[in-house]
């Protein structure tokens, strides 16, 4: 007999068992229910793209994590696997803008492939779930994006978060007074490392790949680290730039002050957005706001939701002047966050059904099927257990799949016209007209689990 292959997963890559794949699930439903309520519309990109579509899109470091495929003959690299869906969304964009019109408002979900090194909560294949707003500069769209993350984050159950803002004007306004202006792509590369490597390791790196002074490098970093109150920062960077010509900058602190002016007035709590002046985003096609967001509970696996404004990526594909701002959900990152902050919604449930009918009789099976879509009708996810096993066993499968309610009904009950519920969590059974079972099982369903 040959040998068994070992049923393993790659590297990076992993799978996911009812048990996660259900909550998971629901993330991407919540995530969709928010961006459809701001009047973002679906599309959808394929998986590969042509490498000059994606090549040189978000810098030499990200060109070096994109996934080349080859053709069926093994002749030639003929696409690769896209590493995020935004410069597959600008491609699409450049495409179809004459037949959408704009502002076009759209999001997007599914995979996305880096090659990466994993770790908690990094994979080389994981879900994103975008958002974007292209054909507009307007600062309305910039504070749109954060207001979304505000509200998809509340609709998570996940209170605890910190949606960090900074704008890449303030940054390249700092390199213009330098005179470093020509150095920001590395230099802005370098800084995005500042949380991973520390404060001289990344001087050292500025100095290495950008070609600045070590002086220089010190006063890009003392600028990142600028501390204190949305106010504080704000006002500290306006007395830097002040008496300065410089419309970058300028332009940058007036649309974050905006920002926080709308956020607060909506009811955005206090607090939930900082202005981080270190947030520099790795990617190149970042040319205004850009944001991260941490969860305040278990900061170490960094962002969850990051983004900002792109005002050049589509140009890249049409004469057409295409601006655009937008975020990403890293569905797999959070989802890894709340199994370790135990999130309600890890329940550890299998089963989607809430309620499970049991078979007592195989020559009931009708009435059992019936029952199940009377619940079905009401909205209730319902299984017929398949087999007339010992009610013990079922019972046993009901409590380790999850289910909150199991159904019992044989012959004498069918006489009557009733069924017995049991309520699985509190171990506590009943005896109802089967007129009244949906009713009753949803009450039980709107108590606590």
């Amino acid at each position: 007999m040959s040998k068994l292959i070992e049923p393993r997963t790659v590297s990076g890559f992993r799978d996911y068992a009812p048990n996660v794949m259900i909550p998971r699930e629901r993330i991407l439903q919540t995530a969709r229910n928010v961006y459809r309520s701001f009047g973002f519309t679906p599309i959808d990109t394929p998986a590969a793209e042509s490498l000059d579509v994606l090549l040189g899109k978000g810098g030499d470091e990200s060109d070096k994590l994109v996934y080349r495929v080859r053709g069926a003959k093994q002749e030639r690299e003929e696409m690769g696997l896209r590493f995020d869906l935004t410069v597959p969304f600008a491609r699409f964009a450049a495409k179809n803008i004459n037949d959408l019109g704009t502002p076009f408002k759209r999001y997007a979900m599914g995979p996305v492939w880096r090659g990466e090194r994993p770790g908690q909560g990094r994979y080389r294949e994981f879900w994103q779930c975008d958002f974007d707003t292209i054909g507009t500069t307007a600062n309305a769209s910039d504070t749109e994006v954060v207001l979304v993350v505000n509200e998809l984050f509340a609709a998570l159950e996940i209170p605890r978060v910190e949606i960090r803002v900074n704008s890449r004007l303030i940054l390249n306004g700092l390199l213009e007074s330098l005179g470093i202006a020509d150095k920001a792509v590395p230099l802005l590369r370098s800084l995005d490392k500042l949380q991973k490597i520390g404060r001289e390791k990344v001087i050292e790196e500025m100095v290495r790949e950008a070609g600045v002074s070590a002086s220089q490098a010190s006063q890009v970093l003392a600028l990142a680290e600028t501390s204190g109150t949305n106010e504080d920062v704000l006002r500290t960077v306006s007395e830097l730039f002040a008496g300065v010509d410089n419309k970058s900058a300028t332009d940058g602190i007036r649309r974050l002050m905006e920002l926080l002016a709308v956020a607060a007035k909506t009811g955005v709590p206090e607090g939930r957005i900082k202005i981080d002046l270190s947030i520099a985003r790795g990617l190149d096609y970042y040319t205004g706001l850009i944001f991260e967001t941490f969860l305040l509970d278990l900061p170490a696996i960094g962002s969850v939701c990051s983004g900002g404004r792109y005002d050049n990526l589509a140009s890249l594909y049409t004469k057409q002047v295409l601006p655009g701002v937008g975020g990403s959900l890293g569905v797999d990152r959070l989802l890894a966050a709340m199994e370790e902050l135990k999130h309600p919604w890890l329940t550890g449930a299998t089963t989607p059904a809430a309620v499970l009918i049991l078979q007592l009789d195989a020559d009931l099976l009708g009435e059992y099927q019936q029952i199940a879509k009377t619940l079905r009708d009401a909205g209730i996810a319902t299984e017929v257990y398949p087999d007339t096993k010992k009610l013990g066993q079922q019972f046993q499968y009901a409590e380790k799949r999850g289910y909150r309610i199991g159904v019992i009904a044989g012959g004498s009950e069918m006489a009557t016209g009733t069924v017995k519920v049991k309520d699985l969590t509190a171990k506590q059974e009943t005896t109802v007209p089967r007129a009244e079972l949906a009713a009753v099982v949803q009450k039980l369903l709107a108590g606590p689990s």
